[in-house]
């Protein structure tokens, strides 16, 4: 069995000044998150049933149904339409997932359920902030918040306490406890929770009952044989039928959104994230009480409590019986597990008391780094004459089982385990360092290459290896001298051009062969004012100071406006080179995963 606490779609309740496309995205990482991580539990840990803990979405109880107006201006143009798209979001995300596997696992008589009654303070809304055509319309889809489940012979008590807690609560804007959102009156909010509690061991004993009858391949009721009697006939007034009682008491586990009262203080335990316990447990493991650090704040306001009341927390302890086993909530998002040594119950073991656990949120959006879920599994048998196992158990308290519950006390039938989520939040952190990481090593690497490349075209030990050429022939060098121009035209006459015998020229006319001849001028013009190089666009040189190079000037920072558009371009090309892959196979996992 598996305890989910407070999914809270992310809508425009939830971060209500986030801009698009950040709030879009939010939204749809949000639900892959916890529709993945579902699949996956299912996949794993296959549990046969699932509850869930209220607060299923964020606003719901703002988007009004017809007939309903909304006080606050934000939210009036959110309605039924959008509830419905929210519903129906929700349905994608769980109960898909849920039904891909099927409702039938084990056994023909052990289904599969997904229960998803019970509703938050952000499903419905707080005590007398609850308007009636809200509850109803949950009711309507999800079911009754209230409801007795019989699962592996324990009783799961399902209720609705933000509806109970509008119990003699006033009104914050009048002081009374008039009129109500919907019509009727404030009594309409919590009177069907009372009933419920009222007639709560009539319907557990029913529940029981059924529930033994058809684990024993029992007829759920007796026959009656169809007979024609006398009026006047004494078994007309003779009972035929007998109501059946099992005579095993089945531990009872109570299933709340908002948690149970405690003293201001109390610690929640090792297991808290938030707020760790602010020293370390003595030598007999016990925990510093008070610990206001580690505890649930007990404070209230606009449509939530962090705790129930003093009042409404004994009445539901008082009604519900002293067989409770165990508590579970949710609300604050966070686990916390105390024992409530002011109860009796069966839950604490030989001290005694009610140990309650606050499940963690499952979205990673709630505050928590690391979301979680809550594992139980279960083990109290039944015997041919209908007794448990935990009734076995009362009177034998001390031994010790094997493999037992919190505290290994052989009266202890459920056992917990908390199972936690991936810290997303951590994960998008390593995206991003990798990402930065990424792009300073292709920016170096970008600078790296278009410098040597520079260097490796233009300068070897500070001489030219190669003219550098422009895509406009620029010359201001003198026309060739008619000595010049007969060697060129006898040269290439023959088909053959003639190496000049004068040999190579120095580093300061130029490196090659040409005509230097003791500083003969025409040797340099033979080299740089070649008609050829207007015939084929070669850039003139000139000056050896280097005032213009290549057609480039350098005094005008031109070369090096050139040198950042062709870096800004290789290393936009390396981006994409090693962006697209990356981003095709991201998207892969996502859809495979």
């Amino acid at each position: 069995m598996v305890l989910v606490a407070d999914p809270q779609l992310v809508d425009p309740h939830t971060y209500p000044g986030r801009p698009w496309p950040l709030s879009t995205i939010t939204r749809y990482h949000t639900d892959y998150y916890m529709r993945k991580s579902f699949s996956l539990l299912q996949d794993q840990l296959d549990p046969t049933t699932i509850f869930f803990l209220g607060d299923l979405f964020d606003g719901g109880r703002e988007w009004m149904p017809p007939g309903s107006a909304n006080t606050d201006p934000r939210w009036r143009r959110y309605g039924e339409d959008y509830w419905i798209k929210e519903y129906r979001r929700f349905g994608n995300i769980f109960f898909n997932e849920w039904l891909r596997r099927g409702l039938e696992r084990y056994h023909p008589n052990i289904h599969r359920k997904i229960i998803a009654e019970l509703p938050g303070n952000h499903d419905l809304g707080l005590g007398n902030g609850i308007r009636l055509p809200v509850r109803r319309r949950f009711n309507a889809f999800l079911g009754e918040g209230n409801r007795i489940d019989v699962i592996g012979n324990h009783t799961f008590v399902t209720l609705d306490t933000v509806s109970l807690s509008a119990k003699g609560q006033p009104d914050p804007a009048t002081g009374s406890q008039g009129a109500v959102d919907g019509g009727g009156s404030q009594e309409d909010i919590w009177e069907p929770v009372d009933k419920f509690l009222e007639y709560f061991n009539e319907t557990k004993t029913r529940a029981v009952g059924r529930a033994i009858r058809l684990q024993n391949k029992r007829i759920e009721n007796s026959l009656l044989f169809h007979e024609v009697l006398d009026i006047q006939d004494p078994l007309i007034t003779k009972s035929v039928h007998t109501a059946y009682t099992p005579k095993a008491d089945l531990p009872s586990i109570l299933l709340i959104h908002v948690p149970l009262y405690r003293a201001a203080g109390t610690p929640c335990g090792p297991l808290r994230e938030r707020s760790p316990p602010s020293t370390q447990p003595s030598a007999d493991g016990e925990y510093l009480n008070p610990d206001p650090q580690n505890a649930i704040k007990v404070e209230a306001g606009i449509q939530y409590q962090n705790v129930l009341t003093p009042e409404i927390s004994n009445e539901i302890i008082t009604k519900v019986g002293g067989d409770i086993a165990h508590v579970f909530s949710g609300d604050d998002h966070d686990y916390c597990e105390v024992l409530h040594r002011g109860y009796t119950g069966s839950g604490g073991g030989a001290a005694g008391g009610i140990r309650e656990i606050t499940v963690k949120s499952f979205s990673w959006a709630m505050g928590v780094r690391r979301p979680g879920f809550l594992m139980l599994s279960l083990w109290n048998p039944v015997d041919g004459r209908d007794r448990s196992d935990s009734a076995t158990a009362t009177a034998q308290k001390g031994k010790y089982r094997k493999g037992g519950g919190e505290g290994n006390q052989q009266n202890q039938t459920i056992q917990t385990q908390l199972c936690l989520l991936p810290d997303q939040l951590g994960i998008f952190i390593r995206y991003l360092i990798l990402l930065v990481v990424t792009l300073f090593a292709l920016l170096v690497r970008t600078i790296r290459t278009t410098t040597s490349s520079n260097n490796a075209t233009a300068y070897t030990n500070g001489h030219v290896l190669l003219p550098p050429w422009t895509s406009k022939p620029k010359s201001d060098t003198p026309p060739p001298s008619p000595q010049q121009k007969t060697i060129r035209e006898h040269s290439f006459t023959n088909g053959l051009a003639v190496r000049p015998t004068a040999g190579r020229t120095s580093a300061a006319t130029g490196y090659g062969y040409g005509y230097s001849g003791g500083g003969n001028k025409s040797a340099t013009h033979a080299l740089h004012d070649d008609p050829m190089d207007e015939r084929w666009g070669r850039a003139s040189r000139q000056d050896s100071n280097g005032d213009v190079w290549g057609g480039v000037s350098i005094k005008d920072g031109g070369g090096a406006r050139w040198s950042i558009v062709r870096m800004g371009r290789a290393f936009r090309r390396d981006v994409l080179v090693v962006g697209i892959p990356v981003v095709v196979w991201w998207v892969w996992l996502v859809g495979r995963f």
